[in-house]
């Protein structure tokens, strides 16, 4: 088979897990890396899942890989946090067929909560990493990521970023090609970490990374690219290409492998170089080690940022000197982020402002209640952390004073890790209240299904996990299911659960807007006559609503869904339903 095609980052991984024999993988969704299991689903003969969060995908991927076949999971940088408990351990116990981690960072902050960098947690857990620098890259790496799983006997993770993962480019595809399955052979003293074993486990790991580091300065992953040796740049991933845009000319080591770092390859580069740079995004952690081996000249972060993501412009400014003529900070008009029209989130936040209550909030879309104009959520700390938050509040302030307070969680994140903090809550005599917001998908990341709505990466139906069956058994009285646009009811209910000396669950049920197949047969239109000119119907920030010259509103019906929610908040029947198109 020879045929060229033009992939994103992500699916060129995808394709490399396909070609390289990847039987099973399982991830859970999270940007920038939700792409890679989407694409790696469409192959019939990889099973594909999601999984309800990081850890639980590392361990299937492991359960795999001892069962002797080529397996991968996938996840964002703050899901390898997740997924830190069987990682490290993983390290000890080594594989037998191929395991690879793909793990997205997002330097800039695109859609996450930190700039964590995953090379560090890797030194740590002591797993190599290997970074491709493009599409066509992006599948050879991972292909080669399942031979150097096999001969070092190792978890290997494969590091991409945001631009990395969502560019595109020229991939050659080819056959894929099915290692033999090994054959399972018990071995406790490998697999099973009791102490005893995992004191000469480690032992090992220590052995197979310094034989790594010896062999990687061989390796096709790293390469020096010798032009002109009066300058020289030591870079990895995306950054690569930022090198050959802005300096084509320069002298240029490229490492694929960034974790163990070839000494020798490096020393040998570093001394025929005049001036030595090394450009590498988020944190130090090339510069860190070359300069802890003497090499003294090089220059990193006293010049470049810590913080961001990197661009050719960024270093032709503290290299070249050269200014730019565009900022794009200070040129392009603000946009901040806003609910979608008919978001279900929105019409729940709005009957919590009205009642003066706060939220502790969670990991989505939701999250943007945080913002004006509804200003209702005043922490977002992890997945599954709201509930968690509202406990420790009310441990730490009493009962009283949570009756102020709710949690929100959506429900993909429920699933999630939500589960273990209601869990918590229940087990410890907590009261307070928690709005689960069921919009029936994983919403910020591009509406993937979970445990709880009856569909599988695959696409095959199966049973959907009950939400309020799912909290009633664990012992909770209170489970509250209410629609998330009845305004009046969920406001009773609100009123009435938070006010109650007990653990509640709230579950204001309405699908996305933007689930694929929906429908909204009515819109709402304005009565210029009736309208007041009031503004209430403008608070709960909606995109579609404006307020024309005279005072009147004006709603876009290619924008509105109907949700009747500015229907509701009008007191003057100014606002009605009619159905589309009339």
């Amino acid at each position: 088979m020879s045929e060229t095609k033009i992939l994103l980052g992500n699916e060129a991984i995808a394709r490399g897990a396909y070609e390289a024999g990847v039987k099973v993988s399982s991830a859970y969704p999270g940007t920038p890396s939700t792409e890679v299991s989407e694409a790696l689903a469409k192959y019939e003969e990889v099973y594909a899942e999601w999984a309800p969060n990081e850890k639980v995908a590392t361990e299937v991927a492991l359960g795999a890989s001892i069962s002797g076949v080529r397996s991968m999971c996938a996840m964002k940088h703050v899901g390898l946090n997740v997924a830190a408990d069987p990682l490290y351990t993983a390290a000890y116990t080594g594989v037998r067929g191929g395991m690879v981690l793909v793990v997205a960072d997002d330097p800039g902050m695109y859609s996450s909560q930190n700039e964590q960098d995953t090379r560090m947690v890797a030194r740590a857990a002591m797993v190599p990493v290997i970074e491709p620098s493009d599409s066509s890259e992006a599948k050879e790496f991972m292909k080669y990521a399942y031979t150097l799983s096999e001969q070092y006997d190792t978890p290997v993770i494969l590091r991409t970023t945001t631009r990395l993962s969502h560019s595109q480019g020229l991939v050659s595809l080819e056959d894929r090609c099915v290692p033999e399955d090994r054959p399972y052979e018990r071995d406790a003293a490998k697999y099973v970490m009791m102490p005893g074993n995992a004191i000469r486990r480690h032992v090992v790991v220590e052995e197979r990374l310094k034989k790594l580091a010896e062999d990687a300065c061989g390796l096709f992953l790293n390469r020096a690219e010798y032009r002109d040796l009066s300058v020289g740049f030591i870079t990895c991933g995306i950054a690569y290409q930022y090198v050959r845009e802005a300096m084509p000319e320069a002298s240029v080591l490229k490492l694929g492998l960034v974790n163990p770092l070839p000494r020798k390859l490096i020393e040998e580069f570093a001394a025929k170089v005049d001036r030595l740079y090394i450009f590498e995004e988020l944190e130090p952690v090339i510069e860190e080690q070359v300069k802890a081996w003497g090499i003294s000249k090089a220059v990193g972060k006293e010049i470049f940022t810590i913080q961001g993501e990197y661009s050719a412009n960024l270093l032709r400014e503290r290299v070249l000197g050269e200014k730019l003529e565009f900022a794009p900070e200070k040129d392009v008009p603000p946009r901040p982020p806003i609910l979608c029209p008919g978001c279900p989130h929105r019409s729940v936040f709005t009957a919590l402002k009205k009642l003066k209550i706060r939220a502790a909030g969670d990991i989505g879309c939701y999250t943007l209640g945080a913002v004006a104009p509804l200003g209702v959520i005043d922490t977002t700390i992890c997945m599954g952390a709201s509930i968690s938050t509202l406990h420790g509040m009310e441990k730490a302030k009493g009962k009283d004073y949570v009756k102020d307070w709710v949690a929100v969680i959506g429900d993909s994140t429920f699933m999630h890790t939500g589960v273990n903090s209601l869990m918590n809550m229940a087990y410890n005599q907590a009261t307070g209240t928690v709005i689960i917001l069921d919009n029936s998908t994983t919403g910020m990341t591009g509406h993937q299904d979970h445990a709880a709505t009856g569909k599988t990466l695959k696409g095959e139906i199966v049973p959907a996990i009950s939400i309020p069956a799912l909290c009633r058994a664990m012992g909770i009285s209170h489970v509250r299911e209410v629609s998330a646009f009845d305004q009046e009811e969920l406001e009773k209910v609100i009123r009435e659960e938070t006010q109650a000396d007990a653990l509640s669950v709230i579950i204001a049920e309405a699908p996305c807007a933007l689930l694929k197949g929906m429908v909204f047969p009515n819109k709402c239109r304005p009565d210029t006559e009736k309208c007041k000119k009031c503004g209430a119907c403008l608070k709960p920030g909606c995109p579609a609503l404006t307020r024309r010259e005279d005072g009147t509103i004006a709603i876009d019906e290619t924008m509105c869904n109907g949700c009747t929610l500015c229907m509701q908040l009008c007191k003057f029947d100014a606002i009605k339903l009619v159905k589309a198109g009339e």
